[in-house]
């Protein structure tokens, strides 16, 4: 669930993640939820490399993907608040990843 006072944009779920996950999907911070969702493909591809369970990661992308052509604003808060929850731990394994690498 998202922590921060603000309420949950893409933007800033994206500022929030996009430094790890480009980290480990080997690319440049995404800017835009496509680019994100991309780089959140890659990265559970190389994160599943590595061993690392990827359901979460998997299903923030699918969540993000519904919320990019939703067109239903009450939908698409759900969805990304869904993602959200879903990537909470991302932060912890990309720091693990790094140390691997």
């Amino acid at each position: 669930m998202a922590t921060s006072t603000q309420p949950l944009t893409p933007a800033n779920l994206i500022s929030r993640y996009a430094a790890g996950i480009a980290f480990v999907a080997e690319e440049e911070p995404a800017t835009t939820v496509s680019d994100f969702i991309d780089q959140l493909s890659t990265a559970a591809e190389n994160f599943g490399m590595a061993r690392f369970d990827t359901d979460e990661l998997e299903g923030a992308v699918t969540y993000l993907t519904d919320f990019d052509s939703s067109t239903d604003e009450t939908e698409r808060a759900v969805l990304l608040n869904r993602a959200a929850d879903l990537l909470a731990y991302v932060g912890d394994i990309a720091d693990e990843y790094r140390d691997m690498v």
